[in-house]
């Protein structure tokens, strides 16, 4: 289990640094007795708490949630258009939204 949140998923982060900065990281984390991953995990914490004690920060957050509302809301009435306001998808296109991208069946 991954430190944090209590569950099991994980993501990569790639990054890509100068080599002085690198350098920098790399020293003071060795100072202080931290791998560069928990370093690095320790500094995207710190980033985050930063960034939620902002004060327009919960603005900013609630506004990206409306627009992901309004998307979605925007989908629904697409998909109810498709099929009709039935509350129910045609068992084809349930199981077409389950394959990986969400690509369109293949045609016979």
């Amino acid at each position: 289990m991954e430190p944090g949140n209590g569950k099991t998923g994980v993501k990569t982060l790639g990054l890509k640094l100068p080599d002085e900065l690198h350098a920098q990281f790399a020293l003071v984390a060795q100072l202080d007795g931290l791998s560069l991953t928990d370093a690095m995990r320790r500094a995207v914490e710190l980033y985050v708490e930063h960034k939620q004690a902002q004060p327009d920060f919960a603005a900013q957050a609630a506004a990206v949630l409306e627009e992901i509302e309004r998307e979605a809301a925007a989908r629904r009435g697409a998909i109810q258009a498709l099929f009709g306001d039935t509350g129910t998808l045609p068992v084809e296109a349930k199981a077409a939204g389950k394959r990986r991208g969400n690509e369109a069946p293949a045609q016979t």
